[in-house]
């Protein structure tokens, strides 16, 4: 892995949400970076906004403030305009960071912001799918649609000593939470008649209902594929594949990628692409 300076310049790109989400940990991340390196902060009010700062940082390493939906954004901005390569990711993680955790990203606010200054480049395999989009980690079929719970609000604590409070809180954490999302237009995941294809070679095919598919970039441009059969009894045993292409073909599918829900397709090929990217990552990593 190649090491940073401290002294390289900084292009800080604050996701629309973060403030939002946890405005301290953005304050913290700011203070943490402007102190052990030379930094530009960019505060985006839109998408749009965050792909024109990325496309105008010059020499400068960006580092996304943000959850791993802005993470991934910044992946697939820098794939589609071919800049992906020569380009050394970091991230700060705000917000729902299972992704960026996952890939190595420490938790809090000032590890993270410590690993930007004086961690590691990683470069890390990259699954591409034939309408040029990315996933940087495990895609699975069929998608689990998410939960009216997700979307509920955090609870709100009761200050001690005061049960007459409890009522009005109640009440008004109903009135400011927002609804759940209607689920009744995504249907449940359930056996799939999907046709799976590694290589060119056939795991299963349309006759043989599944329960689930994964596909994961593992290393040397290989991704690990695993296919669950439908059990009417006993547990069926997973077939295992490895290859650098998977082409998943069935009935409108819908499949879950980096905590994102695509489809429905009817036919999607993902081919690995080995050391497409790079992220910042402590150096003992």
């Amino acid at each position: 892995m190649a090491t940073f300076a401290t002294s390289d310049q900084l292009l800080v790109i604050i996701d629309p949400a973060a403030p939002q989400t946890d405005g301290e940990s953005v304050r913290i991340a700011k203070d943490v970076l402007s102190a052990g390196a030379t930094t530009k902060v960019c505060l985006p009010d839109s998408p749009e906004e965050f792909a024109r700062a990325l496309g105008r940082r010059g020499s400068r390493r960006p580092v996304v403030v943000g959850d791993d939906r802005a993470l991934v954004r910044a992946v697939t901005l820098l794939h589609r305009h071919r800049e992906l390569a020569g380009c050394a990711l970091s991230v700060v993680p705000v917000g729902g960071a299972a992704l960026a955790e996952s890939l190595g990203v420490p938790a809090g606010a000032v590890a993270a912001a410590r690993a930007v200054l004086d961690g590691a480049e990683r470069r890390l395999d990259l699954l591409v799918d034939d309408s040029d989009g990315v996933v940087l980690s495990t895609l699975g079929i069929p998608s689990v649609p998410v939960r009216a719970a997700a979307a509920a609000a955090e609870p709100v604590g009761v200050p001690s000593g005061r049960p007459w409070l409890r009522t009005t809180y109640r009440s008004l954490v109903r009135t400011l939470a927002p609804r759940p999302a209607r689920l009744s237009a995504v249907p449940a995941p359930g056996p799939a008649r999907l046709r799976v294809e590694v290589d060119g070679a056939t795991v299963v095919d349309l006759d043989q209902p599944v329960e689930a598919v994964s596909v994961t970039p593992g290393s040397c441009g290989i991704a690990e594929v695993e296919v669950r059969p439908l059990s009417l009894g006993a547990e069926a045993t997973p077939l295992l594949a490895r290859g650098r292409t998977v082409t998943v073909i069935g009935s409108d599918f819908r499949y879950r990628a980096d905590a994102q829900v695509s489809g429905p397709v009817r036919r999607r090929t993902w081919t690995v692409r080995e050391a497409a990217w790079a992220l910042t990552l402590p150096a003992h990593a």
